[in-house]
């Protein structure tokens, strides 16, 4: 039994008068927060460097030596911060989208918030951040571990109290899970501490021995 066909869906043919043109192929986004919490798993990444000051273990003869030197890995982590800057601020331009605009804005952090109707442009954008954030955790990972090996060998002389700072990001982070924060709060909090760990990464360079 075919199925009925939806007016003004089929390719070629104009939606009714007075219908957003958009709608007539438009579909339901994914989760929203299946972007957003790789986003700030991304954070997460990089504001662990925090533990490198308690756990560090004084360099033995025979530990390979870092792949990259320290002044790559921390002006590429660098990078990642911005990155990651900017995709939330994508967030928060695009609210139906990422940032809880209408019902699903009071929704607790959980999967299963149905995201909202978009058009192909929409569509789009939703997979253009995905590729964006997955690439992000990928870089923010690799970056950071490579500024915690910088650290554990000597390469990174930097004060207690910035460490204490990078652990501070860890806590706001640890606060928007815990406290099971809406949609919005978290894209706002993610955006601010991700403006945060910017600046600590930036002081993290003027500790790198010459």
């Amino acid at each position: 039994m075919a199925l009925p066909t939806r007016k003004g869906s089929d390719k070629g043919n104009e939606p009714p008068a007075g219908e957003d043109p958009r709608a007539a192929d438009s579909r339901i986004a994914p989760d929203p927060f299946t972007a957003v919490l790789p986003a700030l798993a991304a954070l997460g990444a990089i504001a662990s460097i925090a533990a490198i000051n308690w756990t560090a273990e004084e360099r033995t003869p025979d530990r390979s030596k870092a792949r990259r030197k320290a002044a790559t890995a921390i002006r590429e982590l660098e990078t990642c911060c911005l990155g990651l800057t900017e995709i939330f601020r994508r967030f928060q331009r695009n609210p139906k989208l990422f940032a809880g605009e209408g019902a699903q804005g009071s929704s607790p952090l959980k999967f299963g918030v149905h995201g909202a109707r978009v058009g192909p442009d929409g569509s789009r954008l939703f997979h253009q951040l995905m590729n964006d954030v997955a690439s992000m955790l990928v870089l923010a990972s690799q970056n950071a571990f490579d500024v915690m090996c910088a650290v554990e060998d000597g390469e990174v002389d930097a004060p207690e109290t910035l460490y204490f700072a990078f652990g501070e990001c860890q806590e706001r982070l640890n606060k928007l899970i815990q406290n099971r924060a809406t949609l919005k709060v978290a894209v706002d909090g993610g955006a601010e501490i991700a403006e945060r760990l910017t600046q600590l990464v930036r002081e993290l360079r003027k500790y790198r021995p010459d």
